[in-house]
């Protein structure tokens, strides 16, 4: 519900001001697409200032969501890489649970006695 209404309050004030942009900038506008002739271009498209500017926005966009997807590629490589060792590290846990009630199970593992003797460290020395 909370993500609704801030959506509402950020994206209500974005369309009034996109359409009060379109409104106000209505006027067309010649973008050549050659670099070599500016008096008669071999490829012009004429459209009003608002599209250009809104094509614009939106293939930057696409340009910076590609460039960010095209930097994380190590990233989701590395969880891969992760997310298989994790499974086979629970596949070998899993294994080494069943290995130990099988041999509890049998009579052939001792019944713990007592508390772990605890290691004792000394602090670094500085």
């Amino acid at each position: 519900m909370f993500r609704k209404i801030a959506a509402a309050i950020i994206l209500v004030p974005l369309a009034i001001i996109i359409i009060a942009f379109a409104v106000a900038n209505r006027e067309a506008v010649t973008v050549s697409l050659d670099p070599f002739s500016s008096d008669q271009p071999a490829a012009a498209v004429t459209l009003p200032l608002f599209a250009v500017v809104l094509i614009l926005l939106i293939l930057g966009v696409l340009i910076g969501g590609v460039a960010a997807w095209l930097r994380q590629v190590k990233w989701r490589r590395s969880t891969r890489r992760l997310q298989r060792e994790v499974a086979a590290l629970r596949a070998e846990l899993d294994s080494f649970k069943r290995a130990a009630g099988a041999a509890a199970a049998d009579g052939r593992l001792p019944e713990p006695t007592g508390s772990p003797t605890r290691l004792k460290l000394t602090p670094p020395v500085r």
